[in-house]
């Protein structure tokens, strides 16, 4: 008993220690072709982007979207479209691609002057932030880009808390479902998600070992092959991480996990959910476990208050 409650302990202390370390994590951000739709700059949209791009790359506090992983998640039609991303479609462009930030703009040209603006987007909070850049109407526009992307990275480092929605620690997450749960009764729950990493061999199921924690830590008694106890609820599912992208020394992981949640005397399903999520880390085994430890967490707060009559 004393050695269980030990490694509870423990597996609580990392959870918190990693949610805090991603306050502080190089935010994901993804820049997408300015829209240059005036004969005068029609060539000029697609070039900007680049020159935006590979200034903010050198930014230590961003994590860059390459752009074939931009084409592989939304598609060249998509992509061609990107200066019509608005607040609206963020969240669903940041869930395809992984990025906390998007960057759109237009450029365009008056009789004296070529003007750049762009449009900085936070797809989880759709907050939106603008900056412009402008010259002479034969300026360089890779000076004008520059400029315009030392303007965008001291936003997204300065504003970055109104960008991106707030961490959850384990501790709010764990109170905040038992708050859900008041005093009613809690039933016997196992927990199966089998999990595979593509890359590397996965030692052991972080998603499972993730939501079996959160529901021990809410009241609930757990079972498992070996248990004497008949568990009245069954929650099983499937989880996979995958490379993302690597930064310097930072390497990004994406995780999905699948699960569906059945009532066993009857045979009921309950409920059925999924959650993509991303993390970052030094390791790459370890920013796997992580995207699969967060999404878990995101699911049980979803889940876990379903499990009661």
């Amino acid at each position: 008993m004393k050695l269980k409650l030990i490694s509870t302990l423990a597996l609580s202390l990392m959870a918190y220690a990693i949610a805090r370390a991603e306050l502080s994590q190089p935010l994901p951000i993804a820049v997408f072709d300015f829209e240059s739709k005036d004969e005068a700059v029609r060539d000029l949209g697609p070039k900007v982007a680049v020159l935006v791009n590979a200034n903010l790359s050198a930014e230590p506090n961003l994590i860059i979207v390459e752009r074939a992983e931009l084409e592989k998640a939304l598609g060249e039609q998509e992509l061609g479209l990107s200066g019509t991303v608005s607040p609206d479609t963020a969240a669903k462009v940041g869930h395809l691609t992984g990025a906390k930030v998007l960057v759109a703009g237009r450029v365009f040209k008056t009789d004296t002057e070529l003007f750049i603006v762009a449009k900085i987007i936070g797809t989880e909070t759709s907050r939106v932030y603008g900056e412009m850049v402008k010259g002479g109407a034969n300026a360089a526009i890779s000076d004008l880009s520059e400029s315009l992307a030392k303007k965008i990275a001291a936003d997204v480092t300065q504003k970055g808390d109104t960008l991106v929605a707030k961490v959850e620690t384990h501790e709010d997450r764990v109170a905040k479902i038992k708050k859900a749960l008041g005093d009613k009764k809690l039933p016997v729950v196992s927990v199966k998600i089998t999990e595979q990493h593509f890359g590397q061999h996965v030692i052991d199921p972080a998603a499972q070992t993730e939501l079996s924690l959160i529901l021990q830590q809410c009241g609930f008694t757990l079972a498992d092959d070996n248990s004497t106890n008949r568990p009245a609820i069954e929650i099983t599912g499937e989880a996979f991480s995958e490379f993302g992208m690597r930064k310097g020394n930072l390497q990004s992981c994406r995780a999905r996990i699948e699960i569906k949640v059945r009532d066993v005397a009857s045979g009921k399903i309950i409920s059925v959910d999924r959650q993509t999520s991303v993390a970052v880390d030094l390791a790459e085994h370890i920013a796997a476990k992580t995207a699969l430890q967060n999404g878990a967490g995101e699911l049980a707060e979803r889940l876990i208050p379903k499990l009661i009559k």
